[in-house]
């Protein structure tokens, strides 16, 4: 991946619904060598879609909860049941197996906190967990969808 590699991936995640001729604009090429390199950087998984950002506090999903996980489980078995789980809810819109004292860790959004506990106790009744923290963020100050570019290979 060279140079303008990095500049049409900075423009596509500025701008997922840029035209091939706006991102070649900007980038400094022609509209058949831009599209060649966009697909190959879809051909190389590089890009993995293209998607639409859209506003949680419009969509009546402004609460933002950081769900912290404990499970006295550690099988195979148990894991695939609990990724199975929470893959169903949509709720949940990450989820990390973590390393030090937290198993998991999900961040949920959802419309208040009664919708909250109404997947709480959904969450809970389908798998047996040790321990469940939740933490509501008070106020997002960044979040991006944006890779640092200049910091990876």
């Amino acid at each position: 991946m060279d140079r303008l590699d990095k500049k049409i991936l900075a423009c596509l995640q500025e701008d997922a619904g840029l035209s091939v001729a706006e991102v070649a604009e900007r980038v400094g090429l022609s509209s058949t060598p831009c599209w060649r390199r966009i697909r190959n950087l879809e051909d190389a998984g590089i890009i993995r879609g293209r998607v639409a950002l859209l506003d949680r506090e419009r969509l009546n999903l402004g609460t933002t909860v950081f769900v912290a996980v404990r499970t006295s489980e550690h099988n195979e078995d148990w894991l695939n049941r609990f990724a199975e789980t929470v893959a169903s809810f949509p709720e949940v819109v990450e989820f990390y197996r973590m390393s030090g004292d937290i198993d998991y860790l999900l961040k949920v959004v959802a419309a208040d906190i009664p919708a909250y506990d109404a997947f709480y106790k959904r969450l809970i009744a389908a798998v047996d967990l040790t321990d469940v923290s939740s933490s509501f963020a008070m106020e997002e100050i960044k979040s991006t969808t944006a890779l640092p570019l200049d910091l990876g290979a």
